[in-house]
């Protein structure tokens, strides 16, 4: 129980999954946030042995305070929090829905309370902490069919940058991790054209692995400590910043 805890929403697939394995090998207990994918999460608690399971729909608000209060019971304390649970509804600007983008943009409203409940409760308690909000490149770039994403990460990393600043004098680093393109379910739903549009535009001439992007995250859980209000792009050359 003396260990350091670390919180990864949206942990059990993709890059969560690869930031959960990563912070364990750093020597975190590492609590696994899930919405949906109870098999994936609870294979992942089995692989990684000081790991425990939280499940909350984070566009909901009572899920979250409930979340947050079976944290406290299971690990009384949390130190990193990685706010890596996302949702990419696709769509273009015709043909979207206004309840597919409401649903799009209640993710961040749950970003949003998450973290001010994490600070409240742990980080600002103990007086240290490190968040790490996983935005995208696309915040940055744009990209035709991703305008209600697009818009979610850009507010992400400006939410990076204005949290930072609110943390002054609170020992509280706060960085975003921007990937590129990489390997994950998500990206496997892009038709082949977008793909091999992308594909010409990266330097490195690869997609990247989830592998990748948990390495920096892990970076700026243990280390890093000069780094506040950054956002840290991982791209293979995509973008640089």
């Amino acid at each position: 129980m003396d260990k350091p805890i670390a919180l990864v929403t949206g942990g059990a697939t993709g890059i969560g999954a690869a930031c959960c394995r990563a912070l364990a090998a750093e020597g975190f207990r590492v609590g696994l946030h899930y919405r949906r994918s109870s098999q994936a999460a609870q294979a992942l608690r089995d692989e990684i042995n000081d790991s425990f399971l939280v499940q909350a729909d984070l566009s909901r608000i009572d899920q979250i305070d409930a979340m947050v209060a079976n944290l406290k019971d299971a690990a009384g304390r949390v130190d990193v929090l990685v706010n890596n649970a996302g949702l990419a509804i696709n769509a273009d600007i015709i043909s979207m829905k206004v309840e597919q983008y409401d649903e799009q943009r209640a993710l961040s409203r749950g970003i949003w309370y998450l973290t001010k409940r994490i600070l409240r409760q742990f980080m600002m308690r103990s007086g240290a902490g490190r968040i790490i909000n996983i935005s995208s490149v696309v915040g940055h770039t744009g990209n035709p069919g991703q305008i209600a994403y697009a818009m979610e990460k850009a507010a992400l990393d400006g939410f990076t940058k204005s949290l930072s600043q609110e943390m002054v004098g609170r020992n509280i680093l706060v960085n975003s991790v921007a990937p590129g393109f990489v390997d994950t379910e998500m990206t496997g739903e892009l038709p082949a054209e977008v793909k091999d549009r992308i594909m010409a535009n990266i330097p490195l001439g690869r997609i990247g692995r989830p592998e990748e992007i948990a390495e920096v995250v892990a970076f700026l859980a243990t280390k890093g400590s000069y780094i506040q209000g950054s956002v840290i792009h991982v791209n293979g050359g995509l973008y640089g910043g």
